[in-house]
């Protein structure tokens, strides 16, 4: 896994012709397990159809031979693990079965063994290899050069000599070699290897791009915001690789039950070679039989493979419908949340406020004051300020450019400028005015306030002109994820530092339980922990710094995509298309998983016991016990393999 994992982050050059060499051994060694199984069972077939035409020498040749090509790999695998673990494992019981039926003279049987078990190692291969395809087809989309622009003119150089800063060409149609922000030039961009949405979407002069995306026309220069090993598609490698390499609590108790059990069953099998023939008066041949098939029959095979094929398979699933997990542990843990606590801004909002309504002075024009205050606006970098500047861009048309002079900011309250020779002030109620601020459309202000939003008065001459109300939307998927998960009996919870006001508005806007308003960092952790007390198994979704902290304390910590780097990285669970919807759809997902686990783990106990008991009754002989053992293994991993779809 370490080399897999090694290959996957490389960032290293390697020529054409390595690479088609590489490429064609890889798909030689992903089906060279099943193909080796295949031929394995071809010459068990010939030997068995062919047996009274053969000599006994070349009957036993080929039995031989199907030993060694349909049971070589997992026989290297038992040995080589069972001396660097020093224990004993599923795959060294199997060997010495096989190796016990041929000594008894049962060779059919012993070969007939080795090609099922071979052809289970085989599937569960291909279920692994299933569940890398994610990580595949992303590295594959990572142009590995870049046409950088710089001193020396245009040089084409690795993505890994990249740096912040560093101003790169992208010419239309092309992949997007490293995360950065338009400097110049306009182009629609495919984000649908990291969003899944198929319609492009158009990006402008200081527009964010990231790597893998394609620019579909138009020619842009980018600036590089992240070096190549930080880019988003980087991320999305990492968090599902992590995810491949975390077991699941049912995986590690199964795999150190597997030690134990391996052991019990190797002393209760020496004990059966002599003791029934001492007490109960078989034949030493039907002791050293029965012994044999109780090797088999009882050997946890799919027991051992009813977990990591079907939790493999769900997070393989999740990652292709844009939801990423850090280990199996975290997607078995979804099914369990009882609660589940929202951060408010960026995760139940867009997190960007806009304008919502406009009260302008009946004595004045206006489209006037809207073009003059986002032109004054345009001068700021203050959030809402942006939001109206946007509102002026597409509510009040083209306008005569607006000189704006003296413009000053004045911290925490709003800006002063002069244009259109008067004087201008916008910001919030103290800054012009609190007796003006009552008198303007007060029942109307009073209102906007009630709903939670946000107040930004227009000053002009000492005279009040016009009133902006804005606020931070709630994402269109919010009330439908909140309506789902109240059904499934979830309860939910805002964590937000706004105002109670504020948080009170988005709360009955979004159908949320019940709130906790002007909530710091500290107090977000303090909330999940008696969430915690209450309610046992507790979700945090969050996006920025300050969720951090609780995202941790947190049994499943959740980041939206669009999050910053540490809710990324303290984060259980990743949603890279900021898609609250998909917490329900992956809950059953969840559910699914835990509950195909259950059948899997009943089913072979249950076939287990089964041919044990039947095995002590001598109603069945090996060749039944083979099918009957390996058969429930295949069962159980195809069982495991439905969660690859939808």
């Amino acid at each position: 896994m370490e080399a897999q994992a090694e290959g996957y982050m490389s960032t290293e050059k390697k020529p054409e012709n390595q690479q088609k060499k590489q490429s064609v051994f890889k798909r030689m060694n992903i089906h060279w397990e099943l193909l080796a199984a295949i031929i394995s069972g071809v010459i068990i077939l010939v030997a068995w159809s062919f047996e009274q035409q053969l000599s006994h020498q070349v009957w036993v040749g080929l039995h031989l031979t199907a030993f060694v090509i349909g049971g070589y790999a997992k026989a290297k695998e038992g040995i080589t693990e069972t001396i660097k673990e020093r224990d004993l494992n599923v795959e060294l019981l199997m060997f010495l079965a096989a190796i016990g039926s041929a000594i008894i003279g049962y060779w059919t049987e012993g070969a007939i063994l080795i090609f099922i078990f071979a052809l289970s190692g085989a599937l569960e291969t291909y279920t692994m290899n299933k569940s890398h395809k994610e990580i595949s087809s992303l590295v594959d989309m990572q142009p590995e050069t870049a046409l950088l622009l710089d001193s020396a003119g245009n040089r084409t150089v690795h993505v890994s000599e990249l740096a912040i800063g560093d101003h790169i060409l992208v010419r239309a149609s092309e992949r997007i070699p490293a995360d950065g922000r338009i400097v110049t030039g306009t182009t629609a961009v495919d984000e649908s290897a990291i969003t899944g949405e198929s319609l492009p979407v158009e990006k402008t002069k200081q527009a964010d791009v990231f790597a893998g995306t394609v620019a579909l026309d138009g020619t842009i220069t980018v600036e590089i915001t992240k070096t190549a090993d930080e880019t988003l598609f980087q991320k999305i490698i990492q968090l599902v690789q992590s995810a491949q390499d975390e077991k699941s609590p049912s995986q590690l108790f199964i795999e150190r039950f597997e030690g134990l059990y391996v052991k019990i069953v190797l002393a209760v099998v020496a004990v059966m070679m002599f003791l029934p023939y001492l007490v109960l008066g078989w034949s030493l041949t039907d002791s050293i039989y029965r012994a044999m098939i109780l090797l088999v029959v009882a050997s946890p095979c799919a027991l051992v493979a009813s977990i990591m094929p079907a939790t493999l398979s769900a997070i393989s699933n999740s990652a292709k419908a844009g939801v990423l997990f850090k280990g199996g542990v975290h997607l078995e843990n979804l099914d369990h949340v009882k609660a589940i606590a929202f951060d408010k801004t960026g995760t139940l909002t867009n997190g960007k406020p806009v304008v919502t309504d406009v009260l302008v002075h009946p004595d004045v024009d206006r489209d006037d004051v809207i073009n003059i205050t986002g032109a004054i606006e345009e001068e700021s970098t203050h959030p809402l300020a942006q939001a109206i500047t946007r509102y002026k861009e597409q509510s009040a048309g083209k306008s005569a450019p607006i000189q704006v002079n003296n413009m000053k900011t004045h911290s925490g309250n709003g800006v002063s400028a002069v244009a259109e020779g008067h004087e201008w002030r916008i910001g919030n109620a103290s800054f012009i005015g609190t007796h003006d601020a009552d008198q303007f459309q007060n029942a109307a202000a009073a209102k906007l306030a009630r709903e939670g939003k946000t107040l930004v008065f227009v000053q002009r001459d000492q005279e009040l002109v016009a009133l902006f109300a804005l606020k931070d939307t709630v994402r269109e998927d919010a009330k439908a994820a909140i309506a789902n998960l109240k059904s499934q009996g979830i309860h939910t919870v805002m964590l937000t530092g706004d105002n109670p006001e504020t948080a009170r508005v988005i709360a009955e806007e979004t159908g949320i339980d019940s709130f906790v308003a002007e909530c710091l960092p500290e107090h977000k952790v303090t909330e999940v922990k008696a969430l915690k007390e209450k309610y046992s198994s507790v979700a945090m979704i969050g996006d920025g710094i300050n969720d951090a902290p609780a995202l941790a304390t947190a049994d499943l910590g959740v980041s939206m995509g669009e999050g910053t780097d540490v809710a990324l990285e303290t984060a259980d669970m990743v949603l890279m298309k900021n898609d609250l919807s998909k917490i329900t759809q992956t809950r059953k997902l969840s559910q699914r998983m835990n509950r195909i686990v259950k059948q899997n783990v009943y089913f072979s106990l249950g076939v287990i016991l089964l041919l044990i008991a039947s095995n002590f009754m001598q109603v069945i002989d090996l060749p039944l016990g083979v099918i009957g053992h390996e058969g429930s293994t295949i069962l159980v991993i195809l069982n495991g393999l439905r969660l690859l779809k939808t």
